[in-house]
């Protein structure tokens, strides 16, 4: 696929995002999906394998998060590859305590389908948000 089909893809995949269509957003991952998010202590951290493994993740997410602006800025797609880099702000609900941050997160599209996204977050800001002291994230 080209470039500009693969950063459709992306693209699609955080407007389902938006619009809360975790089974649009699904269709658009590969069945064997790793997706990557930082943070050691952090409750939502870990690898994630596989669409249940992912609903999961998103589903912990929702729980667990206010999302209040969310914003795709650029998009790069270089061969299988596309970078996104954002800004989101919420809050945790638990905490009811704020977060922001810029973040960037890689995506590798084949064949159509997302098989791998490795997330590039402040984990501070989140540790923050949950309270957590700032050694348990470093």
């Amino acid at each position: 696929m080209s470039a500009q089909q693969n950063i459709q893809i992306v693209k699609d995949a955080y407007a389902a995002f938006g619009r809360g269509d975790m089974q649009g957003l699904l269709a658009l991952l590969a069945d064997d999906i790793e997706w990557i998010t930082p943070g050691e202590g952090l409750p939502f951290a870990g690898t994630h394998r596989g669409q249940a493994g992912v609903a999961d993740f998103f589903q912990k997410i929702s729980e667990m998060f206010e999302i209040s602006f969310l914003e795709t800025r650029e998009f790069v797609s270089q061969g299988d590859r596309v970078l996104v880099v954002g800004f989101d702000r919420g809050r945790v609900k638990a905490t009811n305590r704020t977060f922001e941050g810029h973040w960037v997160m890689a995506f590798t599209v084949r064949n159509g389908k997302v098989t791998n996204v490795r997330e590039y977050i402040d984990t501070l800001a989140l540790a923050r948000g949950f309270e957590m002291a700032a050694s348990s994230t470093l």
